[in-house]
């Protein structure tokens, strides 16, 4: 195998960008990006994931004095301080603690009353995949993290109130077509409700490649295990690079207003589909031909014959037919007021539409009683979020990305 630089590859064959798709926007807000965050102190949750950490990396290219992370996931954050620590030209300040604790623990707290507060807020902690909504109970942990903890931690921000705070969001929010967006819409609509007392922004944006879990980051998990290449063939969607999506969501953590929600300004065509990359890929990791196989039987028996001499590597590629996978992306919904003009690579949502805190009293309180329910199921969870959720459209196939490679 030659060698292979992932970051050139984004660049060349995923976002086509040699530059970051927001290098005039950072340039531009440089020394009100610097006023914000030099000296001043950030907590970032979720910080171990790629979005989490690569927002990390874009806030210490200033010089914050005090930065805390904290994430489920310690072999990530171990990860996370060895790359820190080993980049050039970041800032990691003396005082920075990564913590291996959940955001809805006790705990988590104690740290907000006896450290608290802190300038900078961010939350990544999600699920984000569509493959978790395959049955009531992934649905119940997918509500429970993206919508009911993001209220509980909310209320904790009300007491100890920081200056900027952001919560991650996705494009599958607009126009949802699983419950993953649709958890996200939700969690829209609560933090929206609290932008009245809390300086909160948010952001929509496209696909991050390579991202840890994601489609793209299994080719790699695949190459290594000599397993076969799979993806979709007809889903196209927008990509932007893990330090782009760090970078997204520090401009809108620190610029945007109370209120608005934030988007990637991308064009139709600049979307991919997930064969395509994978064709460049194989030919770009090991100068490979892809093998078109007709079923994974096939695609596994392939493999299972690749020698160190092959120069043709097996894929299957397939239409689409899982619940929740929407053919397109879009990141506004029709009656948003979008305003292009703020920034060069960035569009603005300003006046979502956002429930008062007495639906969002109300929302939660039908929440947690039908998760009371022990003969709880998928469809009536469903149901619910639609009648909070109106224009949630379920794609419901009754197959879950699980069922494949």
């Amino acid at each position: 195998m030659k060698h292979f630089s992932l970051n050139r590859f984004i660049k060349q064959y995923v976002t086509e960008r040699e530059e970051s798709l927001f290098a005039a926007d950072l340039a531009k807000y440089h020394q009100d990006l610097a006023r914000e965050i030099d000296g001043k102190s950030a907590l970032v949750i979720g910080g171990a994931g790629t979005i989490g950490s690569s927002f990390i990396r874009a806030l210490l290219r200033f010089k914050p004095a005090r930065l805390y992370v904290v994430d489920t996931n310690e072999n990530g954050l171990t990860e996370l301080t060895r790359d820190l620590r080993s980049a050039a030209n970041l800032n990691v300040p003396d005082d920075y603690k990564p913590y291996p604790i959940n955001f809805g623990d006790p705990v988590f707290a104690k740290i907000m009353a006896n450290e608290g507060p802190f300038d900078i807020v961010a939350n990544f902690a999600a699920h984000k995949h569509v493959r978790s909504e395959k049955d009531h109970y992934s649905i119940e942990a997918m509500i429970d993290n993206n919508v009911l903890k993001a209220r509980h931690l909310l209320e904790l921000l009300l007491a100890y109130p920081p200056k900027h705070f952001f919560c991650v969001s996705t494009d599958k929010a607009a126009n949802p077509v699983n419950v993953m967006g649709a958890s996200k819409k939700m969690m829209e609509e609560v933090i929206l409700a609290y932008s009245d007392r809390l300086k909160i922004t948010t952001a929509r944006f496209a696909n991050v490649a390579f991202s840890n879990g994601s489609l793209l980051f299994g080719f790699m998990e695949r190459m290594m295990k000599e397993q076969p290449l799979s993806s979709p063939s007809d889903v196209k969607r927008y990509f932007v690079s893990p330090e782009e999506s760090g970078q997204l969501c520090l401009l809108a953590c620190i610029l945007g207003k109370s209120g608005e929600i934030i988007f990637p300004n991308l064009r139709k065509e600049q979307m991919r589909t997930f064969s395509s990359i994978a064709e460049d890929f194989l030919r770009e990791y090991g100068n490979y031909t892809p093998t078109l196989c007709a079923t994974e039987g096939e695609a596994k028996r392939r493999a299972a014959e690749l020698t160190p001499d092959s120069n043709s590597y097996p894929v299957y590629f397939f239409s689409s037919n899982t619940s929740g996978e929407k053919q397109f992306e879009e990141f506004f919904t029709e009656g948003e007021e979008i305003d292009r003009d703020r920034f060069e690579q960035l569009g603005v949502i300003c006046n979502a539409p956002r429930k008062s805190s007495g639906d969002i009293v109300v929302m939660f309180a039908k929440l947690e009683a039908l998760f009371q329910d022990m003969e709880i199921d998928k469809a009536a969870i469903v149901k619910l979020i639609a009648d909070f959720v109106p224009n949630f459209e379920h794609i419901e196939t009754g197959r879950s990305l699980d069922q494949k490679m």
